[in-house]
């Protein structure tokens, strides 16, 4: 009996050792789709470890980050709960779910997860940050005066601080502390956009439209891409009576985007302004097209119909107005004119009679101090007044409309507790590697389309599920193609066990694994495919990626899953940051890196054109701070490819870090014009 106990418990030990090692490897793999930002598949793998062992704390921290990057906000906040509960101490945890809070509009509950976090880490900036915005969301302004305060003290270099507590200022009316935080914040940086557009709307806002403008202009010039900072542009102009300027910040706006709605609304204002009535009534009708219950529209358009003689669409845009603001006496007013026009003379006197009503009602309320109207505001004050985007005053209806605050100016904090986003600055990074996979982003800016004769061989004979693609705008999958990964993993494995002597099976297999994270069985497939097949050029390109994706989550190379701040460098110098590109940074070659070099060299060796393998291993180069090797194999690819973006920006940055700083530059303004956008903000930093 005593030998059969000894037995049994070396079994169950067994199992427990197998389930362990399970279980840290769906955590590993899970960390790895969290760092590719695949959140529905890091899901799945957090789901399997908790449904194995869920008094461990980690998984539902985990989850809940996947969670709270797919904006599962509540989902975010119960898996933090669920992780605190079993390990009060994880403080990441407190950390999270005071985001969570924070986006859920919970303030006060934020404020003690913050506080709680701080408890454990009293310098954490993000934190520290939070904690303010938190702060001017209760109101607390001395609260959030003193966590800014702290802050600042500890960091006297972070201008994303004095950007969000200039906000704080103008919340409380004190222009004079803000304007002195967004000046600390320019000084400190000359180069984020931001800045200067803040400060540009506070001093429109203070009614000195030259300085507006020059910090407009100047924000535009560092962010050609912000729409909102051309439609406060076109304000401050208007305002300064340069309605031709005007004009052409708003059309500006209307190429990059055709559906925004305020730069529409505006343009159509002054259209109607210079008479150009027809146009502006075709901008209202786009603005109603996207906004149908914006009655300030409606309004505008009613009167520019009645402008061109169509008295009954402007009759019918007045009815729609008048029962929404069944009080608009200006509106009772002008239809009763409508209907005279229209010989309706009964329904005419009927409005006629319920606008004097409405005006005297307005008038009692406004003599008494209850309610200021537009007809009580000063009409011979100077500036030309605007609304934002959200005010629907109906008295308001023909004033141009400011970029709202919160969504283009200030951001109002929405985002900022996302750690990536702390940093207003653009990065200096280099443009990511090449990968394989078979889902590929959309991007705004469509770059050129590189051919390879390896890819289009490898799509025509291995006969795969899908169609195999070279991106390095790989797209995460949703939760139907993960099912359907996994799902083919297991008919490969089924082919593969009736015959497996097949090449093309266990390449398959290999990309199936590799796109669900788990890259250990990844490599033994790809490792199996070139066994049988030595000649199999994709399988080697497909093996780097697959090693350098290891690298890249291991945690002895002191990578992270979770998301990390950026850092601009400074003005004067010139220090890509190197982690962006999605490899481990090193001083020397190890052994392997080593191997991945050698499996680029085995493809040029099959294929001399191949220009990704170039590509790639310039990458390699590069983190080794070998710029000469790097400028050499991006030379390479771009002889073969000579539309090749990418390459040309990367070897941008090459050259500029060896102090080659025309031909650098040249480099980064060919690939501005082949779609890469991020070159001209670092050709202005440069020049």
């Amino acid at each position: 009996m005593k030998k059969i106990f000894v037995i049994l418990s070396l079994f169950f030990a067994s199992l427990s050792i197998s389930a362990q090692v399970n279980t840290d490897r769906m955590i590993m793999i899970g960390r790895n789709a969290l760092y590719f930002e695949d959140y529905v598949v890091a899901i799945q793998y957090f789901n399997q470890v908790i449904s194995a062992k869920p008094y461990l704390a980690e998984p539902y921290y985990l989850r809940g980050m996947a969670k709270f990057m797919l904006d599962d906000f509540r989902g975010a906040q119960e898996d933090c709960a669920l992780c605190l509960e079993r390990n009060p101490y994880y403080t990441a945890a407190y950390q999270l779910r005071g985001a969570a809070y924070q986006n859920q509009k919970e303030y006060e509950q934020a404020a003690a997860d913050y506080k709680r976090s701080l408890d454990f880490y009293p310098e954490d900036k993000l934190t520290l940050v939070n904690m303010g915005i938190v702060n001017i969301e209760l109101k607390q302004y001395d609260a959030a005066a003193n966590y800014f305060a702290s802050l600042l003290r500890r960091f006297p270099d972070y201008s994303p601080g004095y950007l969000t507590r200039a906000q704080m200022y103008l919340e409380q009316k004190d222009t004079v502390s803000a304007m002195a935080d967004y000046d600390k914040a320019i000084e400190i940086d000359p180069y984020t956009g931001q800045s200067f557009s803040a400060r540009g709307l506070l001093y429109y806002q203070l009614k000195d439209y030259n300085k507006a403008l020059a910090d407009l202009d100047e924000a535009i010039r560092l962010d050609p891409y912000q729409q909102g900072n051309y439609i406060n542009r076109g304000l401050i102009k208007y305002n300064l009576n340069d309605l031709r300027g005007a004009m052409a910040d708003y059309d500006r706006v209307i190429e990059m985007d055709g559906n925004n709605i305020i730069a529409r609304f505006n343009r159509g204002l002054l259209r109607a302004q210079v008479a150009d009535n027809n146009r502006a009534i075709k901008d209202f009708d786009k603005v109603l097209e996207l906004e149908p219950d914006n009655t300030i529209a409606y309004l505008n358009r009613a009167m520019l119909n009645n402008e061109i003689g169509n008295k009954s669409a402007a009759l019918s845009d007045l009815n729609v107005v008048l029962n929404e603001h069944p009080d608009f006496f200006s509106g009772y007013y002008m239809r009763s004119q409508l209907k005279r026009e229209l010989n309706d003379l009964r329904g005419a006197e009927a409005d006629y009679n319920l606008a004097r009503t409405e005006e005297s009602k307005a008038r009692r309320i406004a003599t008494s101090g209850n309610l200021p109207t537009a007809a009580g505001k000063d009409s011979d004050k100077k500036s030309k007044d605007t609304r934002e985007q959200t005010d629907r005053d109906i008295d308001k209806f023909n004033l141009l409309v400011v970029a709202d605050k919160e969504s283009e100016e200030n951001n109002k904090y929405a985002s900022k507790n996302r750690g990536r986003v702390q940093n207003y600055a653009a990065e200096i990074v280099f443009e990511p590697l090449f990968t394989l996979s078979y889902y590929e982003k959309d991007t705004e800016i469509r770059r050129p389309v590189y051919f390879s004769k390896i890819l289009d061989d490898a799509n025509n004979r291995l006969h795969l599920k899908w169609k195999l693609r070279i991106t390095n705008h790989e797209a995460s999958m949703d939760e139907i193609q993960v099912q359907s990964h996994f799902r083919s993993i297991d008919n490969y494995s089924k082919e593969i066990a009736g015959n497996t002597s097949v090449a093309s099976l266990y390449f398959g297999r290999g990309m199936d694994f590799m796109l669900v994270q788990d890259y250990e069985n990844a490599l033994t497939d790809v490792n199996k495919a070139l066994s049988l097949d030595s000649s199999f050029a994709m399988a080697y390109f497909a093996r780097a990626i697959i090693r350098t994706k290891q690298l890249e989550v291991m945690p002895q190379n002191g990578r992270s899953s979770m998301p990390r701040q950026s850092v601009n460098p400074p003005a004067n110098s010139f220090t890509p940051n190197a982690a962006s590109l999605k490899l481990p940074e090193i001083s020397t070659r190890s052994m392997e890196y080593d191997a991945i070099l050698k499996d680029y060299e085995t493809i040029l060796k099959l294929d001399p054109d191949f220009i990704f393998a170039y590509y790639n291993r310039a990458e390699i180069f590069e983190l080794e701070k070998d710029y000469r090797a790097a400028i050499t194999d991006y030379t390479e690819a771009l002889k073969r490819e000579p539309q090749f973006a990418e390459a040309y920006f990367n070897r941008g940055l090459s050259r500029l870090s060896i102090g080659e700083t025309a031909a650098g530059l040249d480099d980064l303004r060919k690939a501005g014009e082949l779609g890469i956008v991020s070159s001209y903000s670092i050709i202005k930093r440069m020049q």
